[in-house]
């Protein structure tokens, strides 16, 4: 039988990692009828990662983030009780955690995926602490990874444009409820806006002539960009202050802003309703472009790596993306 007793949230490490392999706004001018100027205007992407060359896949980056993770604390694989990850490019529709589970050697570890697009670390963030908290497992590796240049139109020039590869990695651990660090989350969905976000299967036109099925594969990702930031500039500064408010937090207390990746726009859009200062904003997409999924743990970790968050800082960290999807989490850090 596992403990009941209620537990806290820690965070003991991070860990990321993209590909060697970079595509400017220059080079993608040369693809798609764009500008550098008109790129960075528009989203502040000035360069993005893509996972190029053959047998390449979600999981490889995922391998390399959490091991990463592992290193930096000297954690053996074995200590992992379970591994999520947020994924929503896998190379096996089936599952691509246990694939990470075998290649790191977490021999004692349940793997599953959680496909929320860009929601997707913070949906596994809430799930892991849950466990934490619960005590069914005592220490979870969280990861968010994707590859979304593979299930991009490169003649689109409203997706392409937006899109990098990357993973990164979390590891969390239960702890006394004095030392949580997890104060509180709040999540959202909204499916009747799915269509504005989507990457969907079609269907043949023709049945199978026997068995009346319809068979089919996965198109390209659509977006519908005007209709996506009208949803995240108006929906994640009501979850953030929905979240805050139920902590008794000011915004004015926060101390950093994680917000997924998406577009610089949104990110000081967002800050800026919440009368949050722009040099609170923690961004990253300048260097990497949105990696869906991935893109706050890699901000995460890269943070952490400049030394930018201080002990007792509070983090609010929000997701938004397909589905629609969107979530808080408030995090006070602890060195």
């Amino acid at each position: 039988m596992k403990s009941l007793m209620m537990q806290g949230t820690r965070i003991l490490s991070t860990g990321s990692a993209v590909p060697n392999s970079s595509l400017n706004n220059s080079q993608i001018s040369e693809i798609v009828e764009t500008s550098d100027e008109w790129i960075v205007t528009r989203t502040g992407i000035e360069e993005r990662r893509l996972l190029t060359g053959m047998n390449k896949s979600v999981v490889d980056l995922a391998v390399l983030a959490a091991l990463k993770a592992l290193d930096k604390i000297s954690m053996s694989p074995s200590e992992i009780d379970l591994i999520i990850l947020a994924t929503s490019s896998p190379n096996d529709l089936f599952g691509s955690a246990s694939q990470i589970q075998s290649k790191i050697k977490a021999l004692n570890a349940v793997a599953f995926d959680l496909t929320a697009a860009c929601s997707g670390f913070v949906l596994s963030m809430v799930t892991a602490s849950q466990f934490l908290k619960s005590g069914t497992y005592r220490t979870i590796l969280v990861i968010g990874a994707d590859v979304l240049s593979k299930w991009i139109d490169w003649s689109d020039r409203s997706t392409c444009i937006l899109f990098g590869d990357g993973a990164g990695a979390m590891i969390l651990q239960s702890c006394p409820q004095k030392d949580n660090q997890i104060l509180g989350f709040q999540l959202n969905t909204d499916g009747s806006y799915s269509n504005h976000l989507s990457l969907l299967y079609k269907e043949q036109v023709y049945p199978h002539p026997v068995l009346n099925l319809y068979q089919g594969s996965f198109k390209y990702i659509s977006m519908n960009g005007k209709e996506v930031y009208k949803f995240a500039v108006s929906q994640v500064p009501i979850s953030i202050l929905k979240c805050l408010n139920s902590l008794n937090i000011s915004t004015h207390d926060v101390n950093w802003l994680l917000l997924h990746q998406a577009n610089e726009r949104i990110l000081k859009a967002i800050a800026d309703k919440l009368c949050i200062s722009n040099n609170k904003i923690i961004v990253n997409l300048n260097k990497y472009g949105n990696t869906s999924a991935a893109s706050i743990p890699i901000a995460f970790d890269e943070a952490l790596t400049e030394n930018k968050i201080s002990n007792n800082d509070i983090i609010v960290i929000s997701g938004f993306g397909a589905g629609l999807t969107w979530g808080t989490i408030i995090i006070k850090w602890k060195s």
